[in-house]
């Protein structure tokens, strides 16, 4: 028997087809009733200004209209994949923000990174995906939700119906098989 959370990522996943498949403005409106109230609450728990809080929700939105193509249901769910891009907003936010003035901007070509750092760089990040990608399904659900969608034990927990210490168990054994497999 599927769980409701199972079946309401179903109904998100089909949503996301019909819009990358029909372009459904009708399956957009269901998404972004549900999605842009919680998107907005979760940028604005994270910090964001009310208007930037808005602003990256419409932002969301869009992508989510113009990217749908992009959307893997056999990487993430619906909301995991949306609450990601959400997250990404956010950050892209506070970098614009924080930008230095046009006079702090140094002028010249800038040196290009050391190879050896970028080889070792991407080795260690084919390395941590395959680490992610071997951990047991439970576990990995749990560090893509606590890690790439960002969200809290207590976040995750209201989510999943899972207790709060199961959850915060399962993390903590996924990190040290992480780590222990990153060792090698």
């Amino acid at each position: 028997m599927k769980s409701d959370r199972h079946m309401e990522n179903e109904r998100w996943v089909a949503c996301i087809a019909r819009i990358r498949e029909d372009a459904d403005e009708g399956a957009f409106a269901e998404l972004y009733e549900h999605f842009a109230p919680r998107v907005k609450g979760f940028l604005t728990k994270s910090g964001a200004q009310a208007t930037l809080a808005e602003e990256c929700t419409q932002d969301v939105m869009a992508t989510l209209w113009q990217k749908s193509h992009l959307f893997d249901p056999a990487r993430a769910s619906a909301a995991t994949w949306i609450f990601t891009i959400a997250r990404n907003r956010r950050i892209d936010a506070l970098r614009k923000s924080q930008r230095p003035e046009p006079e702090e901007i140094s002028w010249g070509p800038a040196e290009p990174p050391d190879q050896a750092d970028v080889l070792a760089l991407q080795q260690e990040s084919a390395a941590l995906a395959e680490a992610i990608g071997a951990l047991p399904e439970k576990q990995k659900a749990l560090i893509e939700a606590a890690y790439y969608a960002d969200l809290s034990h207590s976040e995750i927990a209201e989510q999943t119906g899972l207790p709060l210490g199961t959850i915060k168990s399962r993390i903590r054994l996924a990190l040290e098989r992480l780590r222990h497999a990153m060792k090698r």
